[in-house]
């Protein structure tokens, strides 16, 4: 993925390594494209970094989050200088970033007549306060629909690229956009469909419906990844073919034999590794956002 040099977002709330108390309360913006993210992608790229987003879903409250534990205190994270190598994993997801953005505002605009309204991304380190729970490394990145924000643990990145071991940038920029593919359900109201959808339905209706919805955000990271290639030219060799490993990682049922345990469809949370393959090539291939109905869609 060609990302170095390039335009990074406005969008991105920095709460890791501040120095002050000023900045720990509530956060700061990054300098995006810095040249200290420069030469240092080999450390982006030691593993797929942002790659796994475990247990995000609709819960019973009605936010979607990462299954974030309960009883929890809040805390924020202790303060210190970043290093070079944070600085360049935040020059990293801010390009992507931004991209999604462009993407995503011209999809709204040219295809649906509407206009986007971006997430911001929060980059924090261990624990941090969100209106969805305490955001947690151990949980994963997750969208919160209650502040519009994506938030994502830099040490958690390093710990699943280590135990997981799928590796590329793009790995890592394919987990960002199956986030912002949650905004975009936000903007379309979709989450709020689903949400009333599940407050009607037996367990097992309402976790199949948690399900469609992550394999629906799978897709639109595939439309995503569709545009970035055919019209910023961003991709490069191998990329799709990381992603595409990427999702066959954090497919549930990869991570429970992963983790020694049997597969059980019924608990499943983002769909299978086949399920998540198939619908982030399906939204590849079409780059249509009517493409990704994956609640009316069989999937493998």
């Amino acid at each position: 993925m060609r990302w170095q040099g390039r335009r990074g977002s406005d969008n991105i709330e920095d709460r890791r390594g501040s120095d002050n108390i000023e900045d720990r309360r509530g956060g700061r913006r990054i300098s995006p494209g810095g040249a200290g993210g420069l030469g240092l992608l080999a450390l982006v790229l030691a593993g797929w970094v942002f790659g796994v987003d475990l247990t995000p879903l609709l819960n019973s409250d009605g936010l979607h989050r990462d299954g974030l534990p309960r009883g929890t205190a809040p805390q924020v994270e202790d303060g210190g200088a970043l290093s070079a190598r944070d600085r360049a994993m935040g020059d990293f997801v801010s390009v992507t970033l931004a991209d999604t953005e462009e993407i995503w505002a011209g999809i709204f605009r040219n295809d649906l007549g509407r206009v986007y309204h971006p997430a911001v991304l929060v980059l924090f380190s261990q624990l941090t306060r969100s209106p969805c729970g305490t955001a947690s490394g151990a949980t994963g990145p997750f969208y919160c629909p209650a502040d519009g924000k994506v938030y994502l643990d830099t040490t958690f990145f390093d710990r699943l690229s280590q135990e997981l071991g799928a590796a590329g940038d793009f790995a890592a920029a394919y987990v960002v956009a199956h986030e912002i593919g949650h905004r975009v359900q936000d903007e379309l109201g979709l989450l709020d469909r689903v949400e009333a959808a599940r407050a009607n339905a037996d367990p097992a209706t309402a976790n199949a419906l948690s399900v469609r919805l992550e394999l629906q955000a799978d897709c639109f990271a595939g439309v995503w990844a569709h545009h970035a290639a055919a019209d910023l030219g961003t991709l490069e060799r191998g990329d799709v073919a990381e992603a595409m490993r990427a999702a066959a990682r954090i497919g549930d049922d990869t991570l429970a034999r992963h983790a020694g345990r049997r597969p059980m469809p019924d608990s499943f949370t983002h769909g299978s590794s086949d399920q998540r393959q198939f619908w982030f090539a399906q939204g590849f291939k079409t780059g249509q956002v009517t493409a990704c109905d994956s609640f009316s869609r069989t999937t493998p």
